[in-house]
């Protein structure tokens, strides 16, 4: 609806190869209809999605230790949801299971493994959040249930922001999670599961202030000037702050699979950029662009203060007016009851 009004707006007629030239009906009617299809489908898919998980075969997705089954049924239709153990894979997911419980922390364990040139997850590299992931939501290499032969589905859905454009998980209450037992998918027996277990919950209550409470350095991450903006010069990957007053490659330090150990001090870094800045973009042309933009910016900005302003001021008045009429209605002995 927003693009059609701009279209409009510029005289620019659109036209689609089914429907011809658009109009409101299509914009609107059409818009609607699409949307609750759209909806539909969706819940079409989760009920399917639903049942196959419930006949003990995959929701879709392949996790780390496990291949895909490719088979037909006698009509030749592909039979989906199936998977095996893969051997190999399973090995490293055991040895991860057992160095944890020894103690070894997720990153020493990355390293190691990437020393060892053992591939991970998607043929990557293993990082510290691949194996450790988050115990909630039942990510990560450590918190699997399916490595003990029981399929979880529906865990969590994901809702698309409106504004971004990009996807949010959401967590499922444990009521609505579909669980069912495949014994024969299962490659960590019960014991080094529960050593594992154990030993993440020691971790979790080592790091919060109270039970169940997380201390807020750990909790969120504060950004600098230039979170997100570096990048690594050996092998390309981010640049962050790998103490409180440095960056550092993140790929270097989480996966060991750069040599690159520079650390730079932060306020340095920052004191050089917009030093730098400040001697390139003094430049006449880039100076005139920034009065336009700016120009443009604060045009805006003063468009919508005069926009909230009168709404704000529509709203006095529509209060005035109900004020006014209480007091009339006081003055003429309604009673309180009824006011």
């Amino acid at each position: 609806a927003g693009l059609y009004k701009q279209l409009s707006f510029a005289g620019v007629t659109l036209i689609t190869l089914s429907e011809g030239e658009v109009s409101e009906l299509h914009v609107g009617l059409k818009g609607t209809m699409n949307a609750l299809f759209l909806k539909d489908l969706a819940d079409k898919t989760r009920r399917g999605l639903e049942g196959r998980v419930r006949a003990g075969k995959s929701g879709g997705g392949l996790c780390y230790g496990y291949d895909v089954v490719k088979q037909h049924d006698a009509a030749g239709n592909a039979v989906r949801g199936e998977r095996r153990v893969n051997k190999v894979e399973a090995a490293v997911v055991k040895r991860i299971f057992k160095e944890f419980a020894e103690g070894r922390s997720p990153k020493n364990i990355a390293h190691t493994l990437n020393r060892e040139k053992i591939s991970g997850p998607r043929d990557k590299a293993w990082g510290p959040s691949t194996i450790y992931g988050n115990w909630r939501r039942g990510t990560g290499i450590l918190n699997n249930d399916l490595y003990i032969g029981r399929l979880i589905w529906n865990r969590q859905r994901f809702i698309k922001d409106p504004h971004s454009g990009k996807r949010q998980a959401r967590s499922n209450p444990e009521s609505d999670w579909i669980i069912e037992e495949v014994p024969h998918l299962r490659i960590v027996d019960d014991a080094l599961w529960q050593k594992v277990k154990q030993r993440q919950q020691s971790i979790r209550k080592a790091i919060s202030a109270k039970p169940g409470q997380v201390r807020s350095e750990y909790a969120r991450r504060p950004r600098h000037l230039l979170s997100g903006l570096l990048k690594c010069g050996a092998c390309g990957g981010g640049f962050s702050m790998i103490s409180a007053t440095h960056y550092g490659c993140s790929t270097a330090r989480n996966k060991d699979t750069c040599k690159n150990r520079l650390t730079v001090n932060r306020t340095e870094l920052e004191a050089r950029i917009l030093n730098g800045l400040k001697a390139h973009l003094m430049r006449p042309e880039y100076v005139k662009a920034f009065i336009a933009e700016f120009q443009q910016e604060m045009n805006r900005l003063l468009g919508e203060q005069d926009r909230d302003r009168l709404i704000a001021e529509q709203r006095l008045a529509k209060v005035k007016r109900e004020i006014g009429s209480i007091i009339q209605a006081i003055k003429d002995g309604v009673p309180a009851r009824s006011l």
